[in-house]
């Protein structure tokens, strides 16, 4: 019989992410028919309205306005990118992208899954031609991990864990494209002295880090200034966030050895408990030692990538769902157009057919291998979930479209996209695993 990725073989952040994220995609999936119903309803203007309330901060003869769509987009999104980005740096350094051999699969997937929609797009936009169209090119390119983790979870077990591994890993490296498109071809005009600055805070934070400062209070501090600073240059904010990801220190201020020893120097065995009542004031010191100790055997890296999961997928996504989803149909959307059908098609075909045929001609050229007890098959159903955009197809959409009517025009190819790539590759898999 042939060998199957074993769960232990697999590092446990990768399974709390594919359970974080899941259920992060269903919380989506609601905020998302909500932003829908109350755009389309009798209350439209409110839904409308809400996002351009003004925000504000004044301090002496400094003041800063945004409108809160922009905080969603710019700042919180921001915060959305750190995340990324730990994970990026994490996969890349320990994690599943840490080997050539782990990362050539699923690279050359994302790479696939990156270049055949763009190709797709502009093959349908070409046929029209209308002016502004043509930026959109970058909208079908990313994945939604959230979203395709969250349709795969519905089929449970049944799904081999190197097929979900392998759509996780995907997510990433296509993340990491969609972060170096962002920063490459959606970069409005740059100040350079805003954007120098910038540059040379993350620089200092560099230096901090090689040195071995651990307070992350500082490295957040210095951060929020970092975004104002690209948010002034015209780069994008968000890649501030990215950035930010890739100078927070990771390595660990104790080994487990250490860490063991510090422990045992404790004497916890004197103390006695029968497990009612308050902690004395000796045991509550001994707790609060040990958690002292625990925090410094962590990887400040690790344990913030941990705890953004909850506030990113529980908080920060769903907002921004509500925010960016709201499409009014028929209120000057400019109805079913070659951008929807680019972007749908994009979505729904460029993806699995790139992600599927980069990878196989890859394993053909000797770059890559297929994990043992996965086909081809597999593959291409599971690379159909790749089709599922939305969060940062939407957020590229953004980016691309200031014209209203051409931003609902791609926001729905991306929702027509990314629903027929979900179901597809939802009845594809089951089929391809039946339930035991």
């Amino acid at each position: 019989m042939t060998n199957v990725l074993k769960p232990q073989k697999v590092s446990s952040r990768i399974i709390e992410m594919l359970q974080s994220d899941a259920l992060g995609g269903i919380l989506l999936m609601v905020f998302t028919v909500i932003a829908l119903i109350w755009a389309n309803s009798p209350f439209r203007e409110s839904y409308h309205h809400l996002w351009h309330i003004p925000l504000g901060l004044e301090i002496g003869s400094f003041k800063f306005e945004i409108h809160l769509l922009h905080f969603i987009n710019d700042a919180l999104m921001a915060i959305f990118f750190y995340m990324v980005g730990l994970e990026i740096k994490r996969e890349f350094v320990a994690g599943e992208l840490s080997s050539g051999k782990k990362a050539a699969l699923p690279a050359l997937g994302a790479l696939g899954g990156m270049m055949f929609p763009a190709l797709i797009y502009l093959a349908v936009v070409s046929l029209q031609a209308a002016d502004g169209t043509f930026k959109g090119w970058g909208i079908p390119m990313a994945t939604d991990i959230a979203f395709s983790l969250g349709i795969i979870s519905l089929l449970g077990k049944r799904i081999p864990l190197a097929l979900k591994v392998f759509l996780v890993a995907l997510a990433i490296v296509d993340d990491l494209g969609a972060i170096l498109v962002i920063a490459i071809f959606y970069t409005s005009e740059i100040n350079i002295a805003y954007l120098l600055i910038g540059l040379g805070l993350l620089g200092l934070l560099f230096i901090l880090e090689r040195l071995n400062f651990r307070t992350i209070l500082i490295f957040h501090l210095v951060g929020v200034v970092i975004w104002y600073f690209f948010y002034e240059s015209g780069v994008h904010a968000t890649i501030a966030g990215v950035l930010l990801a890739l100078v927070t220190p990771m390595r660990r201020e104790l080994g487990l050895r250490t860490f063991l020893k510090k422990i045992r120097n404790l004497e916890c065995d004197e103390i006695h408990d029968d497990g009612e009542g308050l902690l004395t004031a000796r045991q509550n010191a001994k707790v609060q030692m040990i958690k002292k100790q625990i925090k410094k055997l962590e990887s400040p890296l690790q344990r913030l990538e941990h705890d953004l999961h909850v506030s990113v997928n529980y908080v920060i996504m769903p907002v921004f769902a509500l925010a960016n989803a709201g499409v009014t149909f028929g209120g000057g959307s400019g109805g079913f157009t070659s951008v929807t059908l680019a972007v749908a098609l994009g979505l729904m075909l460029g993806k699995p057919l790139g992600i599927t045929l980069v990878a196989w001609l890859g394993t053909k050229a000797g770059w890559a291998e297929l994990p043992p007890g996965l086909s081809w098959k597999n593959i291409f159903g599971v690379a159909l979930l790749g089709g599922i955009g939305f969060t940062m197809a939407i957020f590229v959409a953004t980016l691309a479209f200031a014209d209203e009517a051409l931003l609902n025009q791609a926001k729905l190819g991306i929702f027509l996209g990314s629903i027929l790539a979900g179901l597809t590759g939802f009845f594809i898999l089951r089929k391809m695993f039946p339930e035991k």
